[in-house]
């Protein structure tokens, strides 16, 4: 039978024929006659479509039989008794499913639960019905897995069966997007739903963030919360820098143009920049990144903030000649933390643009510290006294136009760096040796990429005897 069977891989014969041997090899192995692997059984019954019937003729080939298919059943049933005991609990619901047999109770429901075979206790459930599902969904409840609850409430639409429970799901998905700061994703998957959009005030509360919380009420008409400055519930607030202690001009959206050339030609008169970029945070998984929605340059006086959308769209050659000027100028020293990976978000982003391909004179903040812990935010804690609020981060940067706050906070990620740089530049000797007069090193760190290869430092010795860039005194 089963040189037969490998010859119907190679030559082609009447597919009934096919499917009886195929029928006998299952019976067989269900009989114990012969031993083959649970995916090869499984993929039997699939290629070949065999069934009740089938199993039954190829019983009867073999054994003088009336026909009637409670001998199949004779022959599935216990194998199927057989996997449950020995644990193969996906391959026995399988087979229950393939030929409709209701065999079990809610106690196999359990033993496939305490063994953490969840999909193939849904699978099972699904398979035997509405109530079956209501009492996986209820096992889910007890066992506090509210996620795995939601899904099969959602996927069996039962949510006035479980409106309670649902409500306590939402109310976790959306309290697990706000610890991420994911604020716009919560209030997106709110759909409008008055106490679940509370419910996020809430949060929003929690956490200190006053600007969430004022904007959910106005937006939403939601009245009744105690003003975030007064509750004597909230915690003392951290304190965070503001734009008007780093910038003292102004910060200026550039969207056409004349604002690209005026900006550029002001971003070239200065020694120093800081940089960073922004996009609308992606939460699918498997899914491509959205594009860099934005990118600020930064300098003491005055922040730009560059609408890269827009002006990709609208201008790519102008777009694409300014930053080469600013990002390839040895002039200019260009800070920014992990701004390499910034970059190559932004070469994947515009891949016709070569303005992200080349840099000269850039210094990465991260790699002069060795300890990294708390981001760029704990870094500006740590050597200005205040950190970064970062509630803003996961902000959906692609609305237009952004509101006051995203401006301040992109702004902020730029301006930072210029004052971490001054610091560590003029307050090494404090920065932490063990005789307090360890210094820094970030000459050495400044890297350039020009074509397919980073040029650094070679020594240090070289290093002093070259300029840091034609015309640019750091140290001044």
């Amino acid at each position: 039978m089963l040189s037969s069977f490998r010859r119907l891989q190679t030559v082609s014969v009447d597919l009934s024929e096919a499917q009886s041997l195929a029928s006998q090899l299952v019976a067989a192995i269900m009989g114990g006659d012969v031993i083959y692997g649970d995916p090869f059984l499984i993929k039997l019954l699939e290629a070949f479509d065999i069934r009740m019937t089938n199993i039954q003729k190829a019983i009867s080939c073999r054994e003088e039989s009336d026909g009637n298919l409670d001998m199949a059943k004779a022959c599935i049933e216990p194998f199927i008794s057989r996997l449950i005991q020995s644990e193969s609990y996906t391959t026995a619901v399988t087979i229950m499913e393939h030929f409709s047999i209701h065999q079990s109770d809610q106690s196999f429901l359990e033993k496939m639960m305490q063994q953490n075979q969840f999909s193939a206790a849904e699978k099972w459930a699904t398979f035997m019905g509405k109530a079956m599902v209501c009492a996986t969904v209820q096992k889910y409840i007890d066992m506090k897995m509210l996620r795995k609850a939601y899904k099969l409430i959602k996927e069996n639409d039962l949510e006035q069966e479980f409106s309670e429970a649902y409500h306590m799901c939402k109310e976790s998905a959306l309290k697990s997007l706000a610890e991420k700061a994911c604020w716009d994703v919560a209030e997106l998957k709110a759909h409008g739903n008055r106490k679940l959009l509370e419910y996020l005030v809430y949060l929003a509360m929690e956490a200190g963030y006053s600007e969430k919380v004022d904007e959910l009420c106005e937006r939403y008409a939601l009245t009744g919360f105690v003003n975030i400055e007064d509750s004597q519930a909230v915690p003392p607030k951290t304190r965070y820098l503001t734009i008007h202690e780093l910038v003292s001009e102004d910060i200026i959206w550039v969207d056409n143009v004349d604002g690209l050339l005026n900006a550029t030609s002001l971003i070239e008169a200065c020694k120093l920049i800081g940089v960073d970029c922004e996009w609308k945070p992606n939460y699918i998984k498997g899914s491509k990144p959205n594009k860099v929605s934005i990118m600020q340059i930064a300098s003491e006086k005055t922040a730009f903030i560059i609408d890269l959308l827009t002006l990709s769209v609208a201008e790519p050659i102008v777009l694409d000649t300014c930053l080469k000027r600013i990002l390839l100028s040895p002039s200019i020293l260009k800070l920014g933390y992990n701004l390499q990976c910034d970059l190559k978000q932004l070469s994947h982003s515009y891949e016709k643009m070569e303005c992200f391909k080349h840099y000269e004179m850039l210094l990465d903040i991260q790699n002069v510290f060795k300890e990294r812990k708390g981001g760029l935010s704990g870094l500006s804690e740590k050597i200005l006294g205040a950190g970064l609020n970062k509630t803003r981060r996961n902000s959906n940067w692609e609305q237009r136009p952004l509101s006051q706050n995203q401006m301040e906070y992109a702004a902020l990620d730029a301006a930072v760096l210029v004052h971490i740089f001054r610091h560590i530049r003029n307050q090494t000797p404090s920065l932490n040796g063990k005789d307090g007069h360890a210094k820094l090193e970030w000459k050495s760190k400044i890297v350039s990429h020009m074509g397919n290869s980073f040029k650094l430092p070679k020594t240090k010795k070289k290093y002093k005897k070259k300029k840091v860039g034609p015309g640019i005194n750091i140290n001044s």
